[in-house]
Order: structure tokens, then sequence, then C-alpha cells
């Protein structure tokens, strides 16, 4: 069990991280922080670096069994925090609102109750994963060389969830998190005075339509086998000036499914979309942001139902799947995974708001959880 001091320093760890809150691809330093935290659990390996600023934390069992993962994230988001807490953001511009530093909180405090007692069998590897929030952390992890020798039987994840109640726990086997993907379209003519603009190629009118054509593509809800969402998030068409009639044009749009199929489907609807709109604009396609569809093993998701029960935590699969997207989901292409979704109180306000902030209190709700599915499964 933890004790009252554990919890302090996992609190005053926490508090730490959330001060000095870094974006995907930047989490350097954080991950040096982890590092040195958990230096006094003594593990038996410490890889860093993975997929960017990965790092994981390997426990050894006592004899030969299965590799255990649990997984948290270790970047923040590029939005202004608003807050009087003392532990706020240092940051402009940046700061923890998903509570990916709570998550790592969690992780570190299961490291000092493994550093007390070694697993029977088999290995736990804490993974603590960069850049989650823009889809890129679990591919890169999955993909370095260096993950081949940690590869896990079992992945199990937790997030936290504002609006359920504190411990209240949702999950279930199959789709979770949808898969999404950021599409980017740039349609390139030429500019002209804006008195002739039969003189240009105009991209306007071609966006004027597209609008409405991507947003068509939207349908069902999210409980759908067939679910698909188009969202357009951001426009732009030529320069600030009333002179000259544009020659360039940008959609962005993000395109988001339940299956990754879907995702094949909905992509190919789009292009066909542009296709139709772009007459003699030169069109190009980037991709960015790509989440593949998260989906829980049923056995994966046997034992965290086990140790749900056996902690008397109240459970449902309230709010899944849901349409966010979470990217781990890429570890469940190479394990049974599974992740459930933690109340964060009531009251609490929502991810990704300016005034969120991860609730102290879950930080044991969720060290006890995820010891319990490690010992379940190695003793």
């Amino acid at each position: 069990m933890l004790t009252n001091q554990d919890i302090s320093d996992l609190v005053g760890f926490r508090h730490a991280l959330h001060q000095a809150p870094e974006v995907s691809g930047e989490e350097a330093r954080t991950a040096r922080a982890v590092v040195d935290f958990l230096t006094p659990t003594a593990p038996d390996l410490v890889v860093t670096g993975l997929g960017g600023h990965g790092v994981a934390v390997v426990f050894q069992g006592l004899a030969a069994g299965p590799t255990v993962l649990i997984r948290s994230e270790l970047d923040a988001l590029p939005i202004q925090q608003i807050s009087d807490l003392p532990w706020r953001s240092q940051v402009p511009g940046k700061a923890h609102l998903c509570g990916h530093d709570g998550h790592t909180a969690i992780l570190t405090g299961l490291a000092r109750l493994l550093s007390r007692r070694r697993p029977a069998r088999g290995r736990v590897v804490l993974m603590f994963q960069p850049a989650e929030e823009d889809g890129s952390g679990a591919v890169a992890v999955v993909a370095d060389p260096a993950f081949v020798a940690l590869a896990p039987d079992w992945s199990f994840a937790l997030h936290n969830l504002p609006g359920m109640p504190l411990g209240h726990v949702s999950v279930k086997a199959g789709p979770v998190n949808c898969a999404s993907r950021g599409m980017k379209i740039r349609l390139t003519g030429h500019t002209s005075h804006a008195s002739t603009p039969e003189h240009g190629l105009s991209p306007a009118p071609a966006v004027a339509r597209l609008i409405p054509d991507l947003t068509a593509l939207s349908q069902g809800t999210v409980a759908d086998p067939d679910f698909r969402l188009a969202t357009v998030t951001h426009v732009r068409i030529g320069e600030p000036a009333f002179g000259i009639a544009p020659g360039l044009a940008e959609v962005w749009v993000t395109l988001r499914t339940l299956t990754d199929d879907g995702m094949d489907a909905i992509i190919a609807a789009a292009m066909d979309r542009i296709a139709a709109v772009a007459g003699d604009l030169v069109t190009e396609i980037t991709w960015h942001d790509t989440f593949a569809a998260s989906v829980n093993h049923p056995e994966a998701v046997a034992v965290w139902e086990r140790a749900i029960v056996a902690l008397g935590h109240s459970r449902d699969d309230r709010d899944l799947p849901m349409r966010a997207s979470e990217d781990f989901g890429t570890f469940g292409h190479v394990s049974k995974s599974a992740m459930i979704f933690l109340g964060a109180g009531e009251a609490t306000p929502m991810l990704h708001n300016p005034d969120y902030d991860f609730p102290d209190d879950l930080i044991p709700v969720g060290v006890r959880l995820f010891d319990r599915v490690v010992r379940d499964l190695l003793g």
C-alpha cells in the first residue's frame, strides 16, 4: 500500500510537472524528471529516448512469465491555463489540461509498490509515452528498435474523465475511441486584381462548395459501426487585402470514424468531393494528427473488471465508445490491451478546458487499480 508520505510525494511530483508543461515532441525535461524521481525505486532497467522522449522503466519478476505494459503520457497542451492554483503552469500558452501529469504520477506510484515487492513472475514495463496529443507518440514508440526487447503480452492504461463520480469506472470491450485524421487541403490557383477577378484563378468558389460537401460526409451516431464525422476546423483564403482576388486557399478538416476500415472509406469519399470541385486548381493533401481506433480486447477487459470488482469500484459502460481519439490503440496492435476511463468528479472542469486540473485524490485510486491488475496477472 502507499503510505501517507508516498501520497504526499506523488502529489508534489504531479504539481511540479504541472508547473513545467511540455507539448508533444518537446518532453525532454519531463522525461528527465520521471527518471530522476524513479531512481530511488531501483528498477531493473530504464530505457530512455523511446519514440522521441519516451521512457520505459522495467521491474523484473522473480520467475519467467508474461510482460505487462502500463502506459501513461508525458505531454501537455498548447492552451493557456486559467487558474490561481499555487501549482499553475509557469509556461505561457502551455498547460497540463488533459491530466497527463496525474497519469504520470500514478505510474510513479505504481513503481514504488513494485520496488517494494517485485512480481512473482514475468515483468512490468512502465511506459511513459511522449506525444499522445498529436497521435504520433505510440506509433513512434512501437516502431522504435529498442521496443522489440520490451514487447508486451498485455497493455493497460487509464484516462481520467470529468463528469463521472470520482473513482467510478467506465469500461467495455470493443471500440472505445474513434480513429481520426487531420486532412489539410491546399488549393492553388493564381491571384489577380480584385477589379478583374476573371484574370485570375480563385479557389474561393471551390472552398464555398467544399465546406458543405465535406460536412455532408458525416453520418450516424458514435454507437453505429458505420459512424463518421467530418469537422471543418480551419479555413484560409488569400491575403487580408481588398485589392487582391485570392490565388491560394487551405481547408483543414478532421475526419473521424469508429473503425480503421471506416477511416479508409471516409478518406476515399473526401478525395472524391475534392476532385469534383477543384477543377484547374492545383490540389495538395497532407495528413496530420493520425490516430488509429482504440479497441479494447475482451480478455484485457476481463482483467480490468476483476480488479475493479475486487476494489469495490462502481462501473458501467457510460459514454463508450466516445468520439474523442486516443493513441493507446496502437498498443492493441502488438498485445492484448484495454483502457478504462476513471471518473474525475462530476464538478471537475472538462478535459482541455482552460480551468481543468487533475484531481489529486485520484492518484492513489489509479495506483491501486494498476497494482491489482499487475498482481492478478503476475502475482
